[in-house]
């Protein structure tokens, strides 16, 4: 029964994600919309032959079909709309977590949480408070930018996982420490801008000190509360006041537009940040992101879409146009690049604890790009 159960789940989750209806898929693969359905009901088991026409059709190998899928439990799913591939996004974090989890093990290096205490014990005070004590728990100062933020939760017990979804609903997720955690996921698709990911980031670690308790499988309303309280957390962990105030300062001779652009550079954080920031602090009115619209247009000679005062003062960041086409000198992909789950897998490779295939499955390549990668490997 196990066995029909899984296969069942994993054909119905991965067809929904490839966005096919019954009707296409069994197509595909041969089958009627009736046979297709009692497939994925679990009132059949399919034929081996079955099986491989329904693997092919859906571009995965027969073991995918048949392997159960671990649930995750205390996950905080992060969309603003339904995302049809989202059980498919939770079976690849579970493989993933477990993957993650057996090389830490062979290889003798896991990393504690060292985010947890102090910053838990001053998310009872204000989301501002809980991201001055995360910082101090990871030795950043409060005048220091953020650099790497993925090395930093990285190298402080923050499982990092970089996924490429077609969505703009989708940014990103995470994981409490029961189901192999803490873990980040986000959503580093092309059209959604580096400084997006690099708050996803942040956001999602606001959300493992600020909200312990809220991490559900089955939750998909995202508390608007809890919404602003991590964007908060996100802001003042990348950009936090002192350094702000220092920053902002320096730059009062030049106009506000080269002002905002410089600044965001220096922390690594998108243009909107910066705006938010000045009202927030009261530095400046809500007339501001008027403003910015004006001196952009006439030095850029284009207007950016939704640049005005956006609804995130009143509701949530998803208000946000978040494109990497609508964010000002943006930053490279490369200024958000995975390191440890790379290391790992090559020092478990070099050791010959997991094999050439192993490793690409875990990186999420093809044997070739894996054996490229490997080819290039210096030092």
């Amino acid at each position: 029964m196990a066995g029909e159960e899984s296969i069942a789940a994993n054909v119905a989750r991965l067809r929904l994600d490839r966005q096919l209806t019954q009707e296409e898929l069994g197509r595909k693969a041969g089958l009627s919309r009736v046979a297709l359905g009692k497939i994925e009901r679990g009132a059949v088991v399919p034929r081996a032959r079955t099986l491989a026409d329904l693997a092919k059709a859906l571009g995965v190998s027969v073991g995918e079909l048949v392997t159960p899928v671990r649930p995750l439990e205390t996950v905080r799913f992060r969309a603003h709309a339904r995302v049809h591939s989202r059980e498919q996004i939770l079976a690849e974090v579970g493989k993933w977590l477990d993957a993650y989890a057996a090389l830490e093990a062979e290889l003798g290096d896991a990393r504690r949480f060292r985010f947890a205490a102090d910053a838990r014990r001053a998310a009872r005070g204000t989301p501002v408070e809980a991201a001055a004590a995360a910082r101090a728990a990871v030795g950043i100062g409060s005048e220091e930018p953020v650099r790497d933020i993925c090395g930093l939760l990285e190298e402080n017990g923050v499982k990092l996982l970089l996924l490429d979804k077609k969505s703009e609903s989708f940014f990103g997720l995470s994981v409490g420490e029961g189901d192999g955690g803490p873990a980040v996921v986000v959503n580093t698709w092309e059209r959604i801008s580096v400084e997006r990911w690099i708050f996803t980031a942040a956001h999602e670690l606001g959300h493992l000190l600020l909200h312990p308790a809220e991490y559900q499988r089955d939750a998909t309303e995202l508390p608007l509360p809890a919404e602003r309280e991590a964007d908060l957390f996100a802001s003042h962990f990348l950009m936090p006041e002192a350094a702000f105030a220092k920053e902002w300062n320096e730059t009062r001779g030049h106009p506000l537009l080269v002002r905002v652009l410089k600044v965001k550079r220096i922390f690594r954080v998108s243009y909107k940040t910066v705006l938010y920031r000045l009202v927030e602090s009261g530095r400046e009115t809500k007339d501001v992101w008027r403003a910015f619209q004006g001196q952009h247009r006439g030095y850029f000679g284009k207007t950016l879409r939704k640049t005005e005062e956006p609804k995130a003062l009143e509701k949530s960041e998803f208000a946000w146009n978040w494109s990497r086409a609508g964010e000002p000198e943006g930053l490279s992909q490369h200024d958000f690049v995975e390191d440890r789950l790379s290391r790992l897998v090559r020092q478990a490779l070099e050791q010959e604890h997991i094999s050439l295939g192993r490793a690409a499955e875990i990186l999420g390549l093809t044997r070739e790009e894996m054996r490229k990668q490997a080819r290039e490997w210096v030092g």
